[in-house]
C-alpha cells in the first residue's frame, strides 16, 4: 500500500472530533479514492497510536473492531449490538467538514 495514501488516511482520521464517527468509505472519498474503503481499513490496521482508529467504522454503522466499543462509549457514543446508535446524527463527513 502506498505510504502517501496511508498518511492521508491517518491525517483525516486525526481530525475526527471526539464523540463523532466516520466511515472507511467517507475517508476513501476524501482522499480521492472513492471505491477504496478496504484500503482505508488496511491503512487503519497499522496506524500510529495518536490516530483515533476507533472512530472509523463501516458505512452501515457497525463496528468492524469490537474492541473499539469501550473507547467509543468513553466518548459518549452509544453502541448496541455492535451498531452505533444515532449513527447519522453523529456521523462526521470529511468532505463536508474539511
Amino acid at each position: 500500500m502506498d505510504e502517501i495514501f496511508k498518511q492521508q488516511v491517518w491525517e483525516i482520521t486525526r481530525l475526527i472530533p471526539k464523540g463523532k464517527v466516520t466511515s472507511y468509505g467517507a475517508i476513501a472519498k476524501a482522499v480521492g479514492y472513492p471505491n477504496h474503503a478496504r484500503h482505508v481499513g488496511k491503512a487503519m490496521g497499522g496506524c500510529p497510536e495518536d490516530v483515533p482508529a476507533h472512530r472509523v467504522i463501516s458505512g452501515s454503522g457497525t463496528l468492524s473492531v469490537p474492541e473499539f466499543r469501550k473507547k467509543l462509549e468513553a466518548e459518549g457514543i452509544v453502541v448496541e449490538n455492535l451498531r452505533i446508535k444515532n449513527f447519522k446524527k453523529i456521523f462526521w463527513d470529511p468532505l463536508n467538514e474539511l
